[in-house]
């Protein structure tokens, strides 16, 4: 068997993962964050000053929100609890050394510390858990588009054939989420008196380069004859295709429908397009083909699943469209924003429930043809992760509230003193967002497409050059380790020099 038709088979009909377990692992990503965040109010409380170090801030982050899942995804996906246990004992530790040795609020009961905290004014046009939220997609995704060609990475966290729930299933759907998070629909004022049709002709501008990339992978990776899983999307479409089909639709959508209503649009699509496949003989074309043996003569045939997955990723998006009106609605306090995690921890296990119902009486999760347990899941599983970097932003404005003059890079920051005896220093906002440059997290965010573009090329060059599904642990981690560096590095360059690489 040629080196090709080795690595399709190796990513091919896998079954995935539970619900479970995923829903555990990504308990991680803010785990690391709030890890970070005390290291780094730590740092302040015993040295006076912030860590001002590009170097140190650069290999902190990247050793402390980068390389866990790098590990996670590898070593130790056998006892895959066993990090984020590790990681949160370490938050602990951290907050009550903190706690103890606090510069403010030292006399102060705990109770009026909560009252305080509760009543503390947060910067309103800044909601940090939304960029945290889509640059760990991206990290995620980086991650494992590579070491999915590794022996090392688990085969049930790899896409599914058919049915199920893999890690690198929620990735696509959540990329699709956080993308209409910040959508010009969610991101238009209400003050400001703009056109819809303007609004789609501004989108049918900014979806080119998703095009022209996507044209570029499928001529890239077919003069290559570079290994594909044709059950993915098919023989040429790709991901960069739905992304522009699905931006494109769903701004068409918007100008029929008002964007406060998305979410019965949404809803509509995802039943509407279980009823065609229910009814009609589409779940066994897109699975199977036209003759029921996998054909791929012509377009259609040849892009089913690209083509006809694409109802339950717009359904997906203009359910994320409502999530991201309701976000950025004006709240100052932090007990605003303890209603806000109430309400979506409701709305979860509403979800939840559903999935269950869905899996049990309709279909299984497909992300293959993208049906309704898979959009059910694919927000229920957005809104929890969501969830937990909500809680951790205000774990850190709460130790930050002990600390005075604190700063933690994309973290929300007071907008006035909290009523205590103590005053709280605070910095202009062009000042504090200076100071806080120094950081992955908005390095990546700042070139978001650049780096899931660089991510798909350095992954390419390495599955090129080197033997990957038969390399040893020792250097598989070197490898996973060299990618992710390289590519942080670059952003982490990039945004240093105040570059930022967007032309259209």
């Amino acid at each position: 068997m040629s080196q090709k038709l080795l690595k399709e088979a190796f990513i091919s009909n896998l079954n995935g993962t539970s619900v479970l377990e995923i829903s555990i692992g990504l308990t991680l990503a803010p785990l690391c964050i709030a890890c970070r965040g005390l290291l780094l109010i730590l740092y302040y409380l015993h040295n006076g000053t912030a860590l001002h170090s590009r170097k140190y801030h650069l290999l902190l982050d990247f050793t402390v929100l980068v390389a866990p899942f790098v590990i996670i995804c590898t070593v130790l996906s056998p006892v895959f609890p066993l990090l984020p246990i590790t990681v949160g004992a370490i938050c602990v530790g951290l907050f009550y050394k903190i706690y103890n040795q606090r510069n403010c609020c030292i006399r102060t009961p705990l109770k009026q510390i909560v009252h305080d905290f509760l009543k503390t004014n947060l910067e309103p046009n800044y909601i940090p858990s939304i960029t945290v939220f889509r640059v760990y997609i991206n990290i995620l995704t980086a991650i494992n588009i590579l070491a999915v060609d590794f022996p090392q990475y688990p085969r049930r966290y790899a896409k599914t054939e058919n049915y199920g729930t893999g890690a690198m299933d929620f990735g696509v759907g959540a990329f699709i989420f956080g993308n209409a998070l910040v959508c010009p629909e969610v991101r238009q004022k209400p003050s400001m008196v703009q056109s819809k049709f303007s609004c789609l002709a501004k989108q049918v501008l900014s979806v080119w380069p998703l095009v022209l990339l996507g044209l570029g992978r499928l001529i890239s990776v077919k003069s290559v004859e570079y290994h594909e899983h044709f059950s993915e999307y098919g023989v040429h479409w790709n991901f960069f295709f739905t992304l522009a089909v699905v931006r494109l639709t769903a701004s068409l959508v918007l100008t029929l429908f008002p964007a406060n209503k998305s979410w019965i649009v949404g809803m509509f699509l995802a039943v509407f397009y279980q009823l065609i496949l229910d009814t009609t003989h589409l779940k066994m074309f897109v699975l199977y083909g036209s003759d029921g043996k996998d054909t791929r003569v012509g377009f259609l045939n040849a892009n089913r699943e690209g083509v006809f997955s694409l109802l339950g990723y717009l359904a997906i998006y203009m359910a994320s469209v409502q999530v991201g009106l309701y976000l950025l609605k004006r709240r100052t306090l932090v007990k605003d924003w303890i209603e806000v995690i109430c309400f979506f921890l409701l709305t979860t296990f509403i979800l939840f429930l559903f999935l269950y119902m869905s899996q049990v009486y309709i279909d299984p999760v497909s992300r293959r043809i993208a049906n309704l347990s898979f959009c059910i899941w694919t927000v229920a599983q957005c809104l929890t992760f969501f969830i937990w970097f909500l809680v951790t932003d205000l774990i850190l404005v709460f130790t930050k509230l002990l600390v005075n003059g604190s700063r933690v890079p994309c973290c929300w920051n007071f907008t006035q003193p909290p009523n205590t005896n103590t005053k709280h220093e605070l910095e202009p906002t062009s000042i504090k967002r200076k100071g806080l440059s120094i950081c992955i997290i908005n390095a990546i965010d700042r070139n978001q497409l650049v780096f899931f573009l660089l991510a798909n090329v350095m992954t390419g060059i390495v599955n090129m050059t080197l033997d990957t599904i038969h390399s040893n642990t020792p250097f598989t981690l070197f490898v996973l380790h060299l990618y992710m560096f390289t590519n942080c590095l670059f952003m982490y360059t990039l945004h240093a020099k105040n570059i930022t690489l967007k032309w259209w």
